[in-house]
């Protein structure tokens, strides 16, 4: 492609290209400065003589550093590391029933949207896969303006009021003396605030849960988490919780496999979203709604403005309205996932809030968030601005930070006092507190700081989530308690949240103090009695509705070496793209290997930079002497191990089986060779495998 400049060296043989001397001259192709000022030289400052001293008047150089030095803004305090994708919504016939949001009014018309996925406790710098909650924002571009519904991909959250949301955040980033664990929540001071907020029981068990480890961003559910209101055209209201059900299923990924992919590929789940849009496999979901009136509302056993509660889909089914299609990845990603600025206050007509107490906090919060990304939140340290009388808070950190807060304590509620022998910080003082002044009067109803009773059950739906887990995920959930309890130095935190969990369920209590060598204690008192609700399979992921049962947009890894059939491995890949999925060859070289015909079979990965973590399932095509080769590489026979480890299906030639052998591979159910059962093995893990490969809880 001819760019239309020249190529010139200059006197220090540095490279020139520049618009030629004789034009044309028109306005593009022509670099400027910020202020359109066209530029004669980009490769030189502006001298005093070829060796002299750089003149304070070139305003080209300072312009050009200046914007250098500031291209980096402040990261997000929480879902700072974030993936994001364009796209459109489409809504269904019906939509337009529950709501006069032109969006809805049109079916099959698409509404353009951004979506962004994040994890929320770790920096920008952090990895993809760690066991968090996962971020499910999406701006709707409607023709009324932006709505933004900003949610997560779990339906509850840590705590039902906003008033302790910075608490709760304090506890889990890293621990405030040693700024460190990054990006998790197995340490002291997050397990520390969770033990003494019962509130949080019910998310702990989706936190622990497979949920928070996903297979990956397109196999996520998304949830607007809040009850929120729809308005139709003749003002009736309905109340309505949001779903994002996805069209591939619901997968997650096993905590050992997460932690290998983490090294293996930090930026894996990235990764996968840019490279599913690249070849056409595009990400969808659809919107869903539970929708329901004032007197459905209170039938329920609960308060549904409480944002630790779900509605099962048992008793109130979700009604589709439309689908999202997510189809091009950003053109640049600091320009539009990094500054992407989401709001719950961003909505439109037809959509309303509730009052939901922690809804509304997120409505101040949000917008505050994105102006303190431009400025400081420490406005209140310059002397004019700073108070006389002493100032003790948890409040921490933000740009020019004056003060220097010692110790963990940033958070309250917390017993580092009398567990640790830490300071522990102030407390608040209903005696000579700040009061408001009370007008309701005025306002037709009080203005009270209190928790209504109705939200003080905070261990049914917990027990309810659980009981209702497969077998399989109930053990992962209680593995993931026990390693993340391990990492609690304190003793005292341990035995509490073992306490709650009696209240939860005892035989879970039970399998969790064995592992970590404790006395189960007594149940914690709980405010209200602790109910045996219906179970809900719908909340499983495996044998779960939304379990995947088959290939489509899997990933299986072909392992071939030197004398591998060529026309074998030919025909399993169409086997596998007939079927959906994506075949990626593996060689121990990125040149591929040398068949036994002597044709070359192109690799897509590097045995040793691809291990099988990376992808669903495996085949192995290889001969007796390719076989024998692996057998003496160490990358080969972990390659095998994991994936049997990690519950996948494994077909294989007659000719690898010294490789199972060695990788400790036993016959079942999802060790194949390579014919149909394959694919259809390919499609799922083997559970009942898990037992013989790692010690659960």
């Amino acid at each position: 492609m001819d760019d239309g400049f020249t190529t010139e060296r200059g006197a220090g043989d540095e490279t020139h290209q520049r618009v030629p001397d004789g034009g044309p001259h028109s306005p593009e192709g022509h670099l400027t400065t910020n202020q359109g000022i066209r530029v004669s030289d980009n490769q030189n400052q502006l001298k005093a003589g070829a060796r002299g001293p750089v003149l304070l008047e070139d305003f080209v150089l300072r312009e050009k550093i200046f914007h250098f030095d500031h291209e980096r803004i402040p990261e997000r305090i929480v879902h700072a590391r974030g993936s994001a994708a364009h796209g459109y919504f489409e809504a269904y016939e019906g939509a337009a029933k529950l709501s006069k949001a032109d969006l809805f009014q049109r079916p099959g018309e698409k509404t353009p949207v951004f979506v962004r996925f994040s994890t929320v406790a770790g920096g920008a710098g952090s990895v993809d896969t760690p066991r968090d909650v996962r971020g499910f924002a999406v701006k709707f571009y409607t023709q009324e303006g932006n709505w933004d519904l900003v949610g997560n991909n779990i339906p509850v959250f840590f705590i039902q009021d906003a008033m302790k949301f910075p608490d709760l955040v304090h506890s889990v980033k890293m621990e405030a003396d040693r700024g460190y664990p990054q990006a998790a929540s197995a340490h002291d001071t997050f397990w520390d605030f969770i033990s003494l907020m019962p509130e949080s029981t019910h998310m702990i068990m989706w936190a622990m849960s497979d949920r928070t480890i996903p297979r990956s961003l397109r196999t996520m559910e998304g949830f607007g988490v809040h009850t929120f209101r729809l308005v139709d055209a003749k003002d009736k209201v309905t109340f309505v919780k949001f779903h994002w059900k996805p069209k591939q299923g619901v997968a997650s990924t096993i905590w050992d496999e997460a932690v290998k992919i983490a090294g293996a590929d930090p930026d894996f789940q990235r990764r996968d979203l840019f490279e599913a849009i690249q070849r056409g496999d595009f990400p969808e979901w659809e919107l869903g709604v539970q929708a329901f009136d004032q007197a459905f509302a209170d039938s329920l056993p609960f308060d549904v403005l409480d944002p630790t509660k779900i509605i099962p889909e048992e008793v109130l089914p979700v009604q589709p309205i439309g689908r999202m299609v997510l189809d091009r990845y950003p053109d640049n990603f600091f320009a539009e996932t990094e500054q992407v600025a989401f709001c719950p206050g961003n909505i439109v007509p037809g959509v309303d809030f509730t009052e939901d107490p922690l809804l509304q906090g997120r409505l101040f919060s949000y917008l505050d968030t994105q102006k303190s990304r431009l400025g400081t939140a420490n406005f209140h340290q310059i002397p004019i601005n700073a108070p006389k009388c002493p100032v003790m808070n948890f409040q921490r950190d933000g740009m020019m930070q004056m003060l220097q807060p010692k110790g963990r304590a940033n958070y309250e509620p917390n017993s580092l006092a009398e567990t640790a022998g830490e300071v522990g910080g102030p407390r608040e003082c209903p005696v000579t507190g700040f009061r408001t002044t009370n007008v309701g009067a005025d306002l037709g109803a009080e203005k009270l700081r209190v928790r209504p009773e109705s939200f003080a059950d905070h261990y049914s739906q917990a027990r309810l989530f659980f009981r209702s887990l497969d077998p399989a995920e109930q053990a992962h959930l209680a593995s993931a308690l026990v390693f993340e309890l391990s990492k609690v130095g304190i003793e005292a935190v341990r035995t509490r949240m073992l306490s709650n969990l009696v209240n939860v369920d005892p035989d879970l209590a039970k399998r969790v103090g064995a592992c970590l060598n404790m006395p189960v204690p007594k149940a914690s008192k709980a405010a209200v009695a602790v109910q045996d609700l219906e179970l809900s399979p719908a909340l499983r992921i495996i044998n779960g509705p939304l379990e995947p049962t088959d290939i489509k947009g899997h990933v299986i890894g072909v392992l071939v070496a030197d004398g591998s059939d060529a026309k074998a491995v030919d025909k399993l890949k169409a086997a596998i793209k007939k079927a959906g999925a994506v075949a990626k060859v593996i060689a121990p070289k990125i040149g591929g290997a040398k068949g036994a015909d002597g044709t070359l079979i192109p690799a897509d990965g590097q045995l040793a930079g691809t291990p099988s973590v990376t992808v669903d399932a495996i085949a192995l095509v290889l001969s007796e002497d390719g076989c024998a080769a692996l057998l003496k590489e160490a990358a080969a026979v972990q390659f095998v191990m994991d994936a049997f480890g990690h519950l996948k299906a494994i077909g294989a030639t007659e000719a690898a089986q010294p490789l199972l052998d060695k990788a400790g591979v036993e016959p079942d159910e999802g060790v194949t060779d390579l014919g149909g059962d394959f694919i259809a093995a390919a499609a799922k893990r083997f559970w009942d495998r898990e037992p013989k490969v790692r010690m659960l809880a």
